[in-house]
């Protein structure tokens, strides 16, 4: 049997590790489905989004193959030597992707409510540029690139004027670019017409900035990022096309804005 020595970092990295050890132990064999995603999560008490990461974890091992509007099936076990891929760094370091968004969702929206105070006419212009970019992208066929999403969320960063701010930010973005959970995440995503709802978003948000609204900005870059969180979920579902929960609850009571 192939040993693990390593003390799990991440939720998902002990739901994986339960799972391995079911799969070790014969209760799933090559071939055969796992159990739907909620049903997983409900036996082991977790949210869908950890099941979710899990399973991108066995993924990466080579354990397991993700058919979309199907399901997962096994296709090795632990004790085959073809399921030792090279993930030791994935297993040990790597964030899970709805984690990483969580992350984000606390660090950038904190960051926006004191940008919008911040902010110079400088930086709302280098916001409005990278938003520009981000359209073009959008626009360009087949372009997938993220420099104007990336960009336009820097320029927030940077409106701050406080460098360790913008590079916490920095340091998010290239774990998301280097991470193999993100890209395996996305590789089952065929619909990028969710890119457009994102560029509306961004819009929200300088508008937010322009009115030097600091509470606005705040809300509109949680919500940004909670759609985000919704929609990658969704889209990735190989279990059940109609999504129907989300991570945590969508915006905080102290978030809610009040009518003035």
């Amino acid at each position: 049997m192939l040993m693990i020595n390593f003390e799990p970092k991440r939720s998902y990295q002990t739901i994986g590790l339960i799972l391995r050890k079911e799969l070790s132990d014969g209760l799933y064999t090559i071939g055969s489905r796992l159990p739907p995603e909620r049903d997983i999560a409900e036996r082991l008490n977790v949210g869908r989004t950890v099941v979710r990461e899990a399973i991108i974890m066995l993924e990466l091992e080579n354990l397991v193959e993700v058919k979309k509007g199907s399901g997962v099936y096994v296709i090795n076990l632990p004790q085959d030597k073809n399921s030792q891929a090279d993930s030791s760094f994935v297993r040990q370091e790597d964030i899970g992707p709805f984690e990483m968004l969580q992350a984000r969702q606390l660090l950038e929206s904190t960051i926006a409510e004191f940008a919008a105070v911040q902010a110079t006419p400088s930086d709302i212009e280098r916001m409005r540029e990278a938003l520009e970019i981000e359209k073009n992208e959008i626009e360009s066929e087949g372009s997938l690139d993220p420099t104007g999403d990336r960009l336009f969320h820097l320029c927030i960063a940077e409106a701050t004027q406080n460098s360790l701010l913008v590079d916490m930010l920095k340091q998010l973005w290239e774990r998301r670019e280097s991470s193999p959970m993100w890209k395996k995440l996305h590789c089952h995503i065929e619909n990028k017409d969710y890119c457009k709802e994102w560029l509306d978003d961004h819009a929200q948000i300088l508008l937010a900035m322009k009115r030097k609204d600091p509470r606005a900005a705040k809300h509109a870059m949680w919500q940004h990022l909670e759609h985000v969180k919704v929609r990658l979920l969704e889209l990735s579902d190989f279990n059940d096309p109609q999504f129907d929960g989300y991570l945590f609850d969508s915006i905080p009571a102290n978030l809610v804005s009040q009518e003035k």
